[in-house]
């Protein structure tokens, strides 16, 4: 069965036991989480196409671990006016693994 969730504005194809990065949620590692923002379930006869959701769907998953992404540096420059600035940015993330999807 495959579902298409969205989770803080992004939407995620996954199915069961996949593991998925979203952004940090609030929640310690080890807990489980309801992503009831279902917009669409297929796998079985027909494919299940929510309005924007579906009323009575969700998918729960597993915190597995919170972490920072890979570094996006942002470099402005103006030439002729000794302007540089160089900025690091890394984003923290959450890793979330699906453990069942009803719907």
């Amino acid at each position: 069965m495959i579902a298409v969730i969205e989770a803080n504005g992004h939407q995620h194809r996954v199915q069961q036991g996949d593991k998925i990065i979203v952004d940090r949620l609030q929640a310690n590692e080890g807990d489980t989480v309801v992503l009831d923002q279902v917009l669409m379930i297929t796998g079985g006869d027909a494919p299940k196409i929510g309005t924007p959701t579906l009323k009575g769907a969700k998918v729960t998953a597993k915190v597995v671990e919170h972490g920072k992404g890979e570094r996006l540096i942002t470099f402005k420059y103006r030439r002729r006016q000794r302007m540089r600035r160089r900025v690091g940015f890394r984003a923290h993330n959450t890793t979330l693994e699906i453990v069942s999807i009803e719907g």
